[in-house]
């Protein structure tokens, strides 16, 4: 009579590793982190560096010292948080609140909920929102690209962000189609974060991760779809009021957001069904937030709100059991 040994599942292995994911996602960030070079200089390195060293101590500390679990710190994922919290934030920012953001990514945002896996808001927006809160003034004076060749796009050292230069004339009264002409022509001559004003940079690290297939392209593609629907149909109704659809596309943290935050696996629905939701539930509050909403950018409010439904979402959009071919 032969034995058989009945193991736990997972039965099928691939070939993918939490480490192997990881390293893809800090590889796919490279082009959105060498353009904040070239417009931000050393400023962008600084931040970057003081950002991921900090969300990696600050991971290693908790495990070493209150979870006392094994350490995790060698799976990339500490330094995907880093880098994302560092895109997130302006290049001028004081080096103690990129600490303090990293605290709360880390601390609050990722290990006090058991670390990666389990947290249900993405870490990296936890504490860029906190910043956002806590530190207003510092989170919204944004220094305006200062290219490493060649001549300066502004004569200015800090400006609006492009949503807020838009945001701001309209609530003046200035018409929007007078607004967007120069944005058009040369988006850059307005100020954002590390990871803002790179969106080509942006599209081609998602390509990879999609290529890869460590993201899947529905949710990015979606949520640009949704918000591009949204604020088409408005500037097509009263353009006076509502601004050129490229605008909020190619603008702010769309991009970044899209393609390297939304598509976070433990804080995304695990059924496609279910991704679809989200991503229009993203798209849409990002888009409502901007036109109707005091700040002028929403996607971290967004992708935040979409955390908070993905239990429901995964609890009405439940996978097909595995063998099941009874319809009810």
């Amino acid at each position: 009579m032969n034995n058989y040994i009945i193991s736990g599942s997972p039965h099928v292995h691939g070939n993918e590793s939490t480490k192997k994911i990881m390293y893809s996602v800090i590889i796919a960030m490279m082009p959105a982190f060498l353009f904040s070079i070239y417009y931000f200089g050393f400023d962008a390195v600084r931040v970057t560096l003081i950002s991921v060293a900090a969300c990696v101590l600050v991971e290693w500390l908790i495990q070493k010292y209150l979870v006392k679990g094994q350490n995790t710190i060698s799976d990339g994922s500490a330094i995907v948080t880093g880098m994302l919290l560092a895109f997130n934030l302006p290049s001028n920012i004081p080096a103690w609140m990129i600490i303090v953001g990293a605290i709360v990514a880390i601390g609050i945002g990722k290990m006090s909920f058991g670390g990666l896996g389990n947290n249900p808001f993405n870490p990296a927006l936890v504490g860029r929102v906190f910043m956002l809160i806590s530190f207003p003034v510092a989170m919204t004076t944004w220094p305006t690209p200062q290219p490493i060749f060649g001549e300066a796009l502004t004569d200015a050292v800090t400006g609006p962000t492009l949503l807020g230069h838009i945001k701001e004339g309209l609530a003046q009264g200035i018409a929007a189609n007078e607004l967007t002409a120069e944005e058009i022509i040369n988006p850059l001559i307005y100020s954002g974060s590390l990871g803002e004003i790179g969106s080509i940079a942006i599209i081609i690290g998602g390509i990879f991760l999609i290529i890869r297939k460590v993201i899947d392209w529905q949710t990015p593609v979606i949520i640009i779809a949704t918000v591009a629907i949204i604020s088409t149909v408005c500037w097509l109704i009263d353009p006076v009021q509502f601004v050129n659809p490229m605008i909020h596309i190619f603008g702010g943290g769309l991009m970044l957001g899209a393609f390297f935050m939304a598509t976070d696996m433990a804080t995304s629905p695990m059924t496609m069904s279910g991704k679809i939701i989200f991503a229009i539930g993203i798209g849409a509050l990002t888009i409502i937030i901007r036109l109707w909403g005091a700040y002028p950018e929403g996607m971290s409010f967004a992708i935040l709100i979409m955390n908070a439904f993905v239990p429901l979402i995964n609890k009405v959009c439940k996978p097909k059991r595995f063998g099941n071919t009874v319809k009810k």
